[in-house]
Parts: structure tokens; sequence; C-alpha cells
């Protein structure tokens, strides 16, 4: 495993980072990195695709009014994909918006994540979010490869205690995200009304599968819905779980 390494982004903050390869042990990965010591998880996916503008400042705000806080009054660790878009955009800009300090760690294809200073992998790759606090740069040249390390790293991450992931809207990677959580025992909130994704998952639990991948999320158990307009019932649920 390589050594970690420092990140430096034009706005003047600093990540630290690693890059993994296929089988890592991830402890020793998270020593590297300084995060030590079992924390609650809130895993955050999916993306911001295709939202109108009132549904965009909606979601906006469930990152600077509920999932930021809540991170930091817990004192949980947030784990995302890790690039300059989408939830992952809201959830840098968030923590930096609200004077958060929780550990905010981006989990990213090496092929498709983009270095401050250097040029993009290739152009369907991103640069990475800079109010990140540190970086795992995994194997993979496609967007979802990362999925079973973000589910994975924040298993190792919550040890004994407990994790949850939120899910909002999302493409195709996104099933997989879902999946990768799922079978990691965690249970998944996913945000109604937010579109793609995340409506199909809330579809299907009310007894309407749309997409046959829905069917095995849903009989896990685990999933369960919020409505995008009700922040208070999302804010009440996280708390729940991240404190037992």
């Amino acid at each position: 495993m390589a050594p970690s390494f420092d990140i430096s982004f034009p706005n003047g903050n600093t990540a630290t980072a690693i890059r993994v390869e296929a089988g890592a042990d991830l402890d020793s990965v998270l020593h590297s990195l300084g995060l030590d010591g079992a924390r609650p998880v809130l895993v955050v996916v999916g993306g911001a695709g295709k939202l109108n503008d009132d549904d965009r400042a909606r979601v906006r705000s469930l990152f600077v009014r509920v999932l930021a806080p809540l991170a930091q009054t817990l004192n949980a660790v947030v784990v995302d994909g890790g690039t300059d878009a989408g939830v992952m955009q809201m959830m840098g800009r968030a923590r930096c918006k609200t004077n958060s300090t929780f550990p905010l760690i981006g989990v990213a294809p090496i092929g498709t994540a983009g270095l401050p200073g250097q040029p993009l992998p290739h152009s369907d790759g991103a640069f990475l979010e800079p109010h990140h606090t540190h970086f795992v740069l995994v194997p993979g040249d496609y967007w979802g490869d990362e999925s079973i390390w973000i589910a994975q790293i924040a298993s190792a991450i919550a040890n004994d205690s407990p994790s949850v992931t939120v899910l909002i809207n999302g493409g195709e990677a996104t099933w997989n995200d879902a999946s990768q959580n799922v079978q990691e025992g965690r249970p998944l909130l996913v945000i109604a009304g937010s579109g793609r994704t995340a409506d199909a998952l809330a579809t299907a639990l009310d007894g309407k599968v749309t997409d046959e991948r829905a069917r095995r999320i849903v009989e896990s158990g685990l999933l369960k819905s919020i409505d995008l307009r009700s922040s208070d019932d999302l804010a009440r649920v996280i708390r729940e779980t991240l404190s037992r």
C-alpha cells in the first residue's frame, strides 16, 4: 500500500489522501489516514441530475440544515464519492458553510478522479471536491467502481458503531451503491421526490416495482423512504439510527 499524501486545493484547503490497490487492508488504510477508532458513519450516495430549481434548492437545504449539522453533533464521519459534482459537492459545501469539523471522506476511482493542477483522466472524469478532508483513491476507470469501496470503508470506520446511508436522486451507478450498502447490513434512507433511482426505490417500497433491481433491496428490510419535503423526519431517523 502506498503511503498517504497531501492534496492542496486552490481554495487553500488541504486533504489527506491515499491510493489503494485491490485487496487492501482497510484498517491499515484508515490508520494511514489518521482515522483510527470507531465512529458513527453517515454515507451519502446518489446525484442531482434532472432536478428542477425548487427541488435542487430543497436537496441543498437538506445538506445545510440536516446532514452536516447532524454529522457534527453526533461526532460522525461522512463518506461519499468525493468529486466536485452533485450531492458530493453539496456535502462539501455544506460542511464549509456550517463551519463543521467532522471528517468528510471521498472515495473515488483513480481513473476518473481529477487532482488539482492535473488534467482529468478522461472526458467523463471529475475533479475532487475541495472541502473534503480525506480521499481514498481506489482502482477503477468507471463511475460505480467505487461503490463497493464506499460501502466497505464505511463499515470499517464504523466497526461496532452505527451507520446509515442516505440516497438522493442518482443514476445507474447509484443502484450499485444501494445494493452494496444493503449487503453491508446498513439501513438505507431514500429521499422520495428527489428523482430517478431514489424515486424508483421509494415506489418499490410501496409495492410498485418499476425496476427489478429494486426488488432485492426492498426484500432486505433495510430500506426506508422519507419525503424530500420532510426534513424533520429525516433528521429524526438519522439521529435515532446513529445514536443507538
